[in-house]
């Protein structure tokens, strides 16, 4: 049963604040879960005891994401650390992911960048689909090595949103390659 004295919204409002939907969003929610507010405390309050919305939901949008991405799991990806916004993710280049010339697939590459893209567009909870992506690979990656993806907001509106994500070697930070992509946000949860 929640409590509602202990609640923290994660607000993405300029300047802080809790806004006006957030607060309706957790009313909605003790609702559902069958929890009044104390007397007296009709108020939404910030305390440092419970994240309820914000951290904890992005977090069960990552795992529900990589348990069902079929080439997140063929690639092994590893979570490193994933908010609102923004994704770090990483990969080891394995014997299976090399091309002729013996480096890593391109393929590879965008698919692992492609990953933490999803990751941070989707992590508000709303369905986000790609609508472009390019990438321009700065050199290459070699079997055993480590690539992580972090994956940055650029900008975001209540339809589209603009991402770069960088995938670096984790030894040495060279930069291997540099993505962008660019997504229509759907109205449905992403969550089943």
């Amino acid at each position: 049963m929640l409590e509602f004295a202990y609640i923290i919204v994660c607000s993405e409002r300029p300047g802080g604040g809790i806004g006006r939907r957030a607060g309706l969003r957790i009313l909605w929610e003790q609702s559902r879960a069958g929890s009044n507010p104390a007397p007296g405390t009709n108020k939404i309050e910030k305390s440092s005891k419970v994240i309820f919305y914000g951290a904890v939901m992005v977090e069960k949008i990552a795992k529900f994401m990589l348990e069902n991405d079929k080439v997140a799991v063929w690639l092994n990806v590893e979570l490193i650390e994933v908010k609102k916004s923004y994704a770090k993710i990483a990969m080891v280049v394995r014997e299976d992911m090399l091309n002729a010339a013996g480096i890593c697939q391109g393929g590879a590459i965008f698919s692992l960048a492609d990953f933490a893209f999803a990751l941070a567009s989707n992590s508000y909870g709303k369905v986000a689909l790609a609508t472009s992506a390019n990438i321009n690979f700065a050199n290459p990656a070699f079997k055993g090595e480590r690539l992580i993806a972090e994956a940055k907001e650029l900008n975001r509106t209540r339809r589209t949103g603009l991402y770069q994500i960088e995938v670096r070697k984790e030894e040495n930070n060279q930069l291997v390659a540099l993505f962008t992509g660019q997504v229509f946000i759907k109205d449905k949860e992403i969550l089943p």
